[in-house]
């Protein structure tokens, strides 16, 4: 018999109760300090337009030349999976965006890696804001791509299962070059103009776990400046960024050819991609022949993302965006109900701001929520602390008869319904990485094994991404918490 057979749902629950009674105090910190780096952005949301758009680009990459004397850890897929080479460049790309209203300007960044905690995420800002040469900000957002091809930067694919997978130098230099993309984006402004677009994309998409819905819209911004000097391409678009299937070689996936496609097509201009609502499981249309290996994994991500790049160039419909940009954030803190997670961080694998609650030997996790309005009710952008399943953006819930626990979804509204503005969308992976958001009514653990072994329903669909997240009640929380902010950004 081994370890896990030896467990139970109650040897379980005993085992995290003591491990948490007895987490030495440093691995517990309260809302106030997990927020202190978080801006709030405005108070009050206000349809008065500036003179006119500014916005600034920066990268810096971050792949680290030792990975042939070094071991690196890819993240993704398998664990103890160290990096044997470089098929392209891993980058920080920022974007910093001001409609001269006099409050501030926003950053959003977004960084070429599976997932960053909050707490790394902080340490980026805290950088940024302590050099003095942002001038007057009012939002910095900082993004994963969530590629499955880049280096460790949570601590879930190292070597062993209780050994962190990251490298504190390799980390230190992510955070280095995040700040001097995002300083440089501020550093590069100019003055121009800024417009919207969006497209459908067809039959590039899947969803391998019901209910199957997911945005089919890749959304793309672009900056004009004044000057002709090149414009600035900004890129949303859902789809897990896994096309290389389990890879020994550092890369980026498919947003690195999308961004090339782009680049390339259109001489001094720049682009940065900021992925959507992913959740269990929006992927490329092929992920099943990627999970088998019986597809040329890597010619096939290249044209997925060469594709993604042209229909991102032949949008034309686009909206020019008066210059209006109202921003908040709000911290929250949702129960931390996974024991494997829990456990992870007293291993110090991971390394998520939790604190204690009221009730005996529980935990909650520190996260945030955020939301964007652009131009005059023209855009809405919902910035999403992880994997959101994309029906608790849009409402497409699996019924009574069709969800694991065959009841409906009883939540009071969905993001999509929380706005008035014309088109929205999704920023997933924002600010955090809390793992698979799920809808409670198809949420099922385990019985016996809850976040350690996977549980299969009674139409003998598995429930992997369980295990992955947070608990059941994120999602609501999440909901919840989005819709108070938006509710005080105009009452």
């Amino acid at each position: 018999m081994n370890f896990k057979d030896s467990l139970t749902k109650k040897s379980v629950n005993s085992l995290i109760s003591f491990i948490i009674s007895t987490m030495p105090k440093r691995c517990f910190t309260t809302q106030k300090i997990s927020d202190e780096f978080m801006l709030t952005g405005n108070e009050k949301f206000s349809s008065v337009p500036g003179e006119k758009w500014t916005c600034g680009f920066g990268k810096a990459s971050y792949t680290p030349d030792d990975y042939g004397s070094k071991t690196y850890y890819i993240a993704g897929y398998d664990s103890d999976n160290p990096v044997k080479g470089v098929l392209d460049d891993l980058y920080a790309r920022a974007v910093y965006l001001d409609d001269n209203r006099g409050d501030g300007g926003v950053i959003f960044c977004a960084l070429d890696c599976v997932g960053m905690s909050r707490r790394d995420i902080n340490d980026i800002r805290k950088s940024v804001l302590k050099s003095g040469k942002l001038g007057r900000i009012k939002s910095i957002n900082i993004s994963s791509t969530h590629t499955h091809a880049g280096i460790d930067t949570q601590g879930l694919w190292g070597e062993k299962i209780y050994k962190s997978g990251k490298d504190t130098a390799f980390m230190d230099n992510l955070k280095k070059a995040a700040a001097q993309a995002v300083i440089t984006a501020f550093e590069k402004r100019k003055e121009g103009r800024l417009f919207m677009g969006y497209t459908p994309v067809e039959d590039m998409q899947a969803d391998v776990r019901t209910p199957v819905t997911y945005d089919k819209n890749l959304t793309r911004f672009r900056f004009a400046p004044d000057d002709k000097s090149g414009d600035t391409y900004i890129v949303n678009f859902a789809s897990h960024a896994e096309l290389l299937g389990t890879t020994s070689l550092i890369s980026a996936d498919f947003p690195a050819y999308l961004i090339k496609e782009i680049e390339e097509s259109q001489p001094g201009s720049n682009a940065v991609f900021f992925n959507g609502a992913v959740g269990g499981m929006i992927s490329a249309k092929e992920i099943k022949k990627v999970y088998r290996d019986s597809i040329d994994c890597e010619a096939y991500m290249k044209d997925f993302g060469k594709q993604l790049g042209e229909i991102a160039l032949s949008v034309n419909n686009e909206t020019e965006l008066k210059p209006i940009l109202n921003i908040k954030s709000k911290g929250i803190a949702v129960p931390g109900d996974n024991t494997v997670l829990i456990l992870a961080r007293y291993l110090k694998v991971l390394n998520n701001d939790i604190g204690r609650t009221e009730k005996r030997n529980k935990v909650c996790i520190y996260s945030e929520v955020g939301y964007m309005e652009l131009g005059d009710k023209d855009v809405a952008v919902f910035l999403v602390p992880g994997e959101l399943f994309p029906e608790l953006y849009n409402g497409d819930f699996l019924t009574e008869k069709d969800s694991a626990n065959h009841r409906p979804a009883s939540y009071q509204k969905v993001l999509a319904d929380m706005t008035e503005c014309r088109h929205k969308f999704v920023i997933g992976l924002c600010n955090d990485e809390l793992g698979y958001i799920l809808a409670e009514n198809d949420f099922l653990l385990n019985e016996t094994l809850p976040y350690i072994n996977k549980a299969t329903d009674d139409m003998d669909r598995d429930h992997y991404e369980e295990t992955n997240s947070t608990g059941p009640e994120t999602g609501k929380i999440i909901l919840d918490e989005t819709e108070s902010l938006i509710k005080s950004a105009y009452n």
